[in-house]
C-alpha cells in the first residue's frame, strides 16, 4: 500500500522482514546478539540473525545492524552496547557510533547527556544475562490531586479530586526557544496555581513532559531546547524539585509523556500491553507491559526510524532520516502541505499549519484527506514495525494530529495496512474520546504519586 504523497516510503518492517526471508535463505548465516545497558544497571538483550558478512553482504548487514542498533536506543536506551556474533561488524557500527561518526548525536546523547559518561559500542563473546526491572505505574487516584502536561504548544492540566475530575484546562505556551528559565518556571507554576483554586487542598502533584527524566530531574527535554547549557544546569535540572518546594515537599512525580500515554490508556480501556502514541508538535509514546508495569526504558520512538529509503526526509535535531518525528506529529502533517498542493504562508508555525488542514479536512477538502491518508498508512506499517520490539494488544493513538475527522482517517487507512499486511497481528487499534484526548493526559499523570499517609 503506497502512501499517496509519499510514494517512495520505505517502511523499515517490510525492509527487515525481506532481509530476514533472505537469512533464512542463505548458508553460513551466523546469530548476533546485542546488548544495551543502561545508567540504572539495567540491561536488555536482542537476539537476531545476519548474512555472512562478505563482500556482497556487507553493505546489507551493516545497514541491518545499524538501522536495529537505532532502534533500540531509543526504545530501550543505553550508553554500554556490546555486540556478540561477529566483530567486523561491530567495529564498524562502534566507528558509525562515535563523536566523530554519522551517529554522533546518538553517541552524545545515550552517553553525555542521558547517563552523564561516554557512550561504548564494544564486541564480545557473550553478553551478560537480561536485567529488566519493570515497576508500577502510577492509578493512584485518591484525595486532591494535580496532574499537568507540558508540551510544545500548550500546558494541560487537571484538578482531581478522588478520582473526579472538577477542572481541566489548557493554555497554550511557546517554551521550545524561550532563553531564559524563568519563562518555564512561571509557566508551570500557574497552571499548577490555577488548579489548586478548585480543590479544598492538594495532596500530590504528577506530570509529565516530553524528554528524559530520572527520579524527577531533567536530563533531556526539547522543551528547555533554547535554554544554554549553564542555565540548564543551574535552573531546569532540578526545576521540578523546586517547585515541590514551594508546595511544602508534597508527593511530586514528572515522567515521559509517552509514558503516562501509555497509563492513560491502560486505565481507560482498563487492559494491559498497551503502547501509546502521541502524534502531537512531536511523537511521544510509552509502552505499559502485559503485567501492567513500565520498563526502564526510553520509548522515545520519535527518533527510531520508520523509514529506511535513502533520501528520507531528516530530522534537524538529530540529523538522522526516516525517524518517526518526521510522520507522525504536525511537523509530518507540514511536510505533506506541499505535496498535498496546498499553500500556506511562508514561516507560519506547525501547530498552526496543523489547524488550517483541519479546517479544510472539517471543510470537506480531498487535499487535506489526501495528508491524513499518507500519515495513516505510515502509521500503520510503523505499528507493524512496533510490533517486532514490543508486545501490542492495545495501541491507543492520541494527540493534536488525530482531532477530529482527520484522526479518524489516519486509523482508517492505519487498520487497512494491518488487516491487508498484517493479519497475524492481533493488535487493537483505539482513540480516546475528544476530551480524553486533549486531558486524558493530565488525569493520568495526577494518578503518578502515591500520597503520603493520612492521619
Amino acid at each position: 500500500m503506497k502512501p499517496r504523497l509519499d510514494p517512495d516510503f520505505l517502511p523499515a518492517v517490510l525492509w527487515n522482514r525481506r532481509y530476514a526471508a533472505k537469512v533464512e535463505k542463505s548458508s553460513g548465516c551466523q546469530a548476533m546478539v546485542i546488548s544495551l545497558q543502561r545508567g540504572d544497571s539495567t540491561v536488555s538483550v536482542y537476539h537476531t540473525r545476519v548474512l555472512p558478512h562478505t563482500a556482497e553482504n556487507r553493505a546489507l548487514n551493516i545497514r541491518y545492524v545499524e538501522r536495529l542498533l537505532k532502534f533500540l536506543l531509543w526504545q530501550r536506551g543505553g550508553y554500554k552496547v556490546l555486540i556478540a556474533g561477529d566483530p567486523e561488524i561491530a567495529g564498524q557500527i562502534r566507528a558509525i557510533y562515535s563523536p566523530g561518526g554519522p551517529r554522533a548525536f546518538d553517541h552524545d546523547f545515550m552517553g553525555r547527556k542521558v547517563s552523564g559518561r561516554p557512550m561504548e559500542v564494544e564486541a564480545c563473546d557473550a553478553v551478560p544475562e537480561p536485567r529488566e526491572r519493570p515497576v508500577p505505574l502510577g492509578r493512584h487516584l485518591d484525595g486532591c490531586r494535580i496532574g499537568f502536561d507540558l508540551g510544545g504548544s500548550d500546558r494541560k492540566c487537571a484538578a482531581v479530586q478522588d478520582g473526579r475530575v472538577v477542572f481541566s484546562e489548557e493554555i497554550r505556551w511557546d517554551p521550545y526557544f524561550q532563553s531564559d528559565p524563568q519563562y518555564h518556571y512561571d509557566g508551570i507554576r500557574e497552571t499548577l496555581r490555577r488548579a489548586a483554586d478548585h480543590l479544598p487542598r492538594v495532596d500530590a502533584i504528577g506530570g509529565s513532559a516530553a524528554g528524559v527524566y530520572v527520579n524527577n530531574e531533567v536530563r533531556v527535554a526539547s522543551l528547555f531546547r533554547g535554554v544554554s547549557e549553564e542555565n540548564f544546569e543551574k535552573r531546569v535540572r532540578r526545576i521540578f524539585f523546586d517547585l515541590q518546594k514551594e508546595w511544602g515537599g508534597i508527593p511530586f512525580e514528572v515522567v515521559n509523556d509517552g509514558e503516562v500515554t501509555a497509563l492513560a490508556g491502560s486505565m481507560s480501556m482498563n487492559d494491559n500491553a498497551v503502547l501509546g502514541i502521541s502524534l502531537g508538535t512531536s511523537q511521544a509514546a510509552g509502552y505499559v507491559d502485559p503485567d501492567g508495569h513500565i520498563r526502564p526504558w526510553l520509548n522515545e520512538l520519535a527518533f527510531a526510524p520508520v523509514d529506511y529509503r535513502e533520501n528520507a526526509p531528516v530530522d534537524e535535531w538529530s540529523g538522522d532520516a526516516g525517524c518517526g518525528v518526521q510522520y507522525f506529529s504536525q511537523q509530518g502533517v507540514a511536510r505533506l502541505i506541499p505535496p498535498a498542493g496546498i499553500e500556506l504562508p511562508a514561516g507560519m508555525p506547525f501547530a498552526e499549519q496543523l489547524v488550517e488542514i483541519q479546517n479544510l479536512m472539517a471543510a470537506g477538502d480531498a487535499r487535506a484527506r489526501a495528508i491524513y491518508e499518507t500519515i495513516g498508512v505510515c502509521f500503520g506499517y510503523a505499528i507493524a514495525h512496533y510490533a517486532d520490539f514490543y508486545e501490542i494488544r492495545n495501541l491507543l493513538a492520541l494527540g493534536r494530529v488525530t482531532s477530529g475527522a482527520g484522526g479518524e482517517v489516519i486509523l482508517e487507512n492505519a487498520s487497512a495496512v494491518l488487516r491487508d499486511e498484517f493479519p497475524e497481528l492481533a493488535i487493537r487499534l483505539r482513540t480516546p474520546d475528544e476530551k480524553d484526548k486533549r486531558h486524558g493526559q493530565a488525569v493520568a499523570a495526577a494518578s503518578l504519586p502515591k500520597r503520603n499517609s493520612q492521619p
